[in-house]
Parts: structure tokens; sequence; C-alpha cells
């Protein structure tokens, strides 16, 4: 038999499941948006839809955009899109963003963090 698991670091964040409200990371339970990199999870104190997201919604991924080369951003139960001139603005900030539903966003985040890219995943919940 051969194994297939990937092999990740230890003490690497892994998303393990989530709900309409909740995500399960290596073992916590966090009950709002979040932001994930390898090393750290930052609660995202924001209740927005992403239709209401503003530039200041960003700030704590603003902060550390250069801990990671991709940044995926789950909307939420469905594809969504940011405003236009919202995601001009991050881009010139330098903030690209990969825009996923957050299912999706979850599932790659833990295959390219597995790989030992430097990704990190910015998730908003269910609605």
């Amino acid at each position: 038999m051969v194994d297939v698991t990937p092999l990740v670091k230890e003490g690497a964040k892994i998303i393990q499941s989530y709900t309409d409200n909740q995500f399960r990371i290596s073992g916590e339970y966090y009950e709002s948006a979040v932001i994930v990199f390898e090393n750290r999870v930052i609660p995202w104190n924001t209740n927005k839809d992403i239709d209401n997201l503003t530039f200041e919604d960003f700030e704590p991924l603003l902060a550390c955009k250069d801990d990671a080369d991709v940044v995926l951003f789950g909307t939420g139960e469905k594809l969504s899109f940011l405003k236009p001139e919202l995601k001009r603005s991050l881009k010139k900030e330098g903030l690209h963003l990969e825009m996923m539903d957050t299912g999706a966003a979850a599932r790659t985040y833990n295959v390219l963090m597995a790989e030992g890219r430097r990704v990190a995943a910015a998730l908003l919940p269910h609605r």
C-alpha cells in the first residue's frame, strides 16, 4: 500500500472543516471570517458579505501581504467578485487575490501549503 497523505510541517495550519459560521483549523474552532497562513490564523473581524467589504476591511491582510506569494480569497458559499474599484485599490497596494468559493479556497490552500508554497487564505463563511 502506498500512503498518499501529504506531508506537512509540524505545527502547520491545516483547514480541516467549515460550516456556515465556523471553521476548524488544526483542531481549533473559529466563529468568524479568518485569514490563514502556514504558521498562524488571524480572526478576520468582518461580518460583511463580499458586496459590502471596503478597503479598510482588508487592513489585516494588507499588513501581512509579504508573507504569502498567493492569497486565496474564499468568497462564501458561491464564487463572487469584489467591486472593480476595490480590487484595483488592493492591487495597487500589492495585494493580488485569487477569487473562489470558500470550499475551493480551503482545499486549494491545503494542497499548496502541503507543497511548501507561501500561501494564505482569506475565508468568508457561508451565508
